[in-house]
């Protein structure tokens, strides 16, 4: 029956007598509680690296309003430049380390003019093609065909630095030769500092990055080098050419003899530097032929690095017409509604002086951060954990020298659902992260991770289709607990700082698919005891190519070519019923039981999932969502307890809906129509009353509990 008083094209979600329905059970146990969360604390989003062009659409007054409409609370600062091998100038202005304008750049912490853009400056001794961070890194110093360039490790790592011996965090580089290749030989233009010991090793599995314990690293049998000369060598590495397709470089002992920037600075004389790699056979007049492609381009042959020394100079300048946003625009611009903020620092291409620089910029403007994150993906960047952890304590000690109450955490990984492995240690563990937290452990520095933070892009690019949907809340509730099983205080929050879909464009963001993965996101991973997650990205972009170049977008407005609102987009709908009707928006705490759903298909998999949220003041809240594209659902709502006695809704009911009827995206012409808004409603219920679900919906239902026996 349809509720009294609503006109029918009003009605939207109607209270239905049905004695058809299926059911949704929420346990109100009191100490069945699954998690209590603040939304104004827990519940935000993501401002990247944008164009200086967006920054200047986006940051105006009518389009911040209108983006704070989504209801998102406090705001995560991306730092994209070291996904670009890129040290980043949070501050334009500042001090090099040489005194003739270059080197190490530390930006100035005390305040001037207004900071509107911050900029980043590609590494010149890189040592990477590309990552998994971005394609587009630029290329390797290893093999662009320079004798005049080179890559260097990072100094940061050495013993000067870490207190430990070099062969503690051994540096290496290694190549993918695409293919099994015949190979018996390789030369390496070393330059200083040089390694004096590292082994030439090739990989026995398919892929050292995308199953690095699906075989070993090997010794080619001449292969160890105990007394490196540095210089040009010319290696034979076995009596005979074998098949490889993978080979690594794998240096435990440095030379300690200054780079080309001379000697007045200790970074410059430690780790590692090579010229050129060249790989292949040697002839019977020991003439040497290379398999590898030498270009300064992406074409070149793929190569992989440790790390990157950060000295730069300021020719260096990024010219692509990327930005960070300067941090006084961040902060006064109104995203952040004057909440604390997520602030990162640049580790990994990065000097602890200036991240403690920039900690104290802040301080000095009084800019409110809740946590700050140390680096960017070091997982994307294949670093090992040892080598990320070393740099962590090292920029916790300067920073906390600045304030000792700042919250630090990562790693900061990329999306994924399953645990990060790298190439396992020697007593057997590929664990990334169990490796990280012994490593802060065995240095008495765990207690300066206050946070654990990753990132959730849970389905592949362009590979994923409707039934995906079925396997978001298994997903995200299975990955925190595999980061509390790698070791993770139980005391540690969750913090998932970036999110969405997937990590590449597609269409499925702007659909009614997109809106339903946030709400089924969002309630699942607080309902698994998450402690704060943020919708990325924040700053309107606007619809552009994604997957087989169809429209894809990360965010939730349509854009115009000056950079003006259209459109809301599903999500920015989403956003609403999360933020606006499921949560009351504010500092208040609120309690959230589990609800379990027994409407399934015949395969079994559950067609609508529901999250149970007892607000502040006592009113109940139920985010439901259905995910079966085809049909409607009629359900009816049960409270338990253990006490024996039920509850239901009684009386009225707010409810609101948001689904095909109100939201549908029409690819051909690149725009939703219809395009919103959600509908509301108001019902009056009670306990007999069941409830219609449309098909591909969203729906909130708030009212008041009353116990009925």
């Amino acid at each position: 029956m349809r509720a009294r008083g609503l006109p029918a094209i009003a009605l939207v979600l109607a209270a239905v007598g049905s004695c058809a329905a299926q059911t949704i059970t929420v346990d109100i146990t009191p100490s069945h509680v699954k998690n209590t969360i603040i939304p104004n604390q827990a519940l935000g989003a993501g401002i990247d690296r944008i164009s200086q062009k967006t920054v200047d659409s986006a940051f105006t007054k009518p389009v911040i309003d209108r983006v704070l409409e989504a209801g998102w609370g406090p705001v995560t600062y991306r730092q994209n430049t070291e996904l670009y091998t890129e040290a980043w100038h949070w501050n334009p202005k500042g001090t090099w380390s040489d005194a003739s304008g270059k080197g190490y750049f530390v930006g100035d912490a005390t305040p001037t003019e207004m900071l509107r853009y911050s900029y980043g400056y590609p590494l010149p001794h890189r040592g990477v093609t590309r990552d998994d961070g971005t394609e587009n890194v630029g290329y390797s110093r290893l093999t662009d065909g320079d004798l005049n360039t080179y890559w260097k490790s990072n100094p940061y790592l050495a013993k000067a630095f870490t207190g430990e011996d070099d062969s503690l965090h051994p540096q290496w580089v290694f190549f993918d030769l695409d293919s099994p290749q015949m190979v018996d030989a390789i030369r390496i233009a070393w330059i200083d500092p040089y390694a004096t010991q590292y082994a030439v090793q090739f990989f026995t599995g398919d892929d050292p990055i995308r199953a690095p314990n699906r075989g070993l690293w090997q010794t080619f049998p001449f292969g160890q080098i105990d007394l490196g000369k540095g210089g040009t060598a010319t290696i034979r590495l076995s009596s005979s050419p074998m098949p490889v397709r993978w080979v690594r470089i794998w240096m435990t002992g440095s030379s300690n003899t200054c780079d080309s920037h001379g000697s007045a600075d200790k970074r410059n004389c430690v780790g590692y530097a090579i010229r050129e790699i060249s790989m292949g056979t040697l002839g019977a007049r020991d003439e040497f032929h290379d398999l590898l492609r030498h270009t300064p381009d992406q074409d070149q042959t793929p190569t992989y690095c440790s790390s990157v020394d950060p000295w730069h100079e300021p020719s260096n300048l990024d010219h692509s017409g990327r930005t960070q946003v300067g941090f006084d625009l961040f902060y006064s611009s109104g995203f952040t509604r004057g909440l604390p903020a997520i602030i990162p620092i640049a580790l990994i291409y990065n000097t602890p002086e200036d991240a403690a620089a920039e900690m104290q910029y802040l301080m000095n403007r009084k800019y409110p951060v809740s946590y700050v994150e140390m680096g960017e993906e070091p997982d994307g960047h294949y670093m090992l954990p040892e080598d990320y952890a070393a740099l962590y304590v090292q920029f916790a000690r300067a920073m906390h020298k600045v304030d000792p109450s700042l919250k630090l955490g990562g790693p900061i990984f990329t999306g994924q659902n399953k645990d990060i492995e790298v190439w396992a240690d020697s007593s057997g563990n590929p664990s990334f992260t169990g490796r990280f937290i012994n490593y802060l452990k065995s240095h008495d520095a765990l207690q300066d991770l206050a946070f654990f933070s990753f990132e959730h892009y849970p389905y592949d690019p362009c590979k994923f289709q409707w039934g995906s949907l079925y396997d978001e809340p298994t997903l995200v509730s299975n990955i925190m607990q595999v980061w509390r099983d790698d070791g993770v205080p139980a005391n540690v929050p969750m913090l998932i700082t970036e999110s969405n879909i997937s990590s590449s464009d597609s269409e499925n963001s702007v659909d009614i698919f997109g809106a339903l993965w946030l709400a089924d996101y969002v309630g699942s991973f607080f309902t698994a005891g998450g402690d704060g997650l943020y919708y990325f990205h924040y700053i309107p972009g606007g619809v552009h190519p994604g997957c087989n170049n169809s429209p894809g977008s990360f965010g939730f407005f349509n854009v115009d070519a000056n950079g003006q609102l259209t459109q809301p987009l599903s999500q920015f709908f989403a956003s609403q019923l999360i933020n606006l009707e499921w949560l009351r928006p504010g500092p208040e705490p609120h309690k959230l039981f589990a609800a379990i759903s027994d409407i399934q298909d015949d395969a079994g998999h559950v067609l609508v999932t529901s999250y149970a949220a007892q607000r502040p003041g006592g009113d109940w809240s139920l985010l439901i969502i259905n995910k079966d594209q085809e049909n409607a659902h009629s359900v009816w709502l049960r409270f338990s307890s253990e006490s024996k006695s039920s509850s239901e809704f009684i009386g009225n009911v707010q409810a609101t809906v948001f689904g095909r009827a109100h939201y549908a995206w029409q690819p051909l012409k690149k725009m939703a129509d219809p395009d919103g808004p959600a509908a509301h409603s108001e019902l009056q219920v009670d306990a007999n009353t069941a409830f219609e679900l449309p098909a591909a919906s969203i729906i909130v239902l708030r009212g008041q509990l009353a116990a009925v026996r």
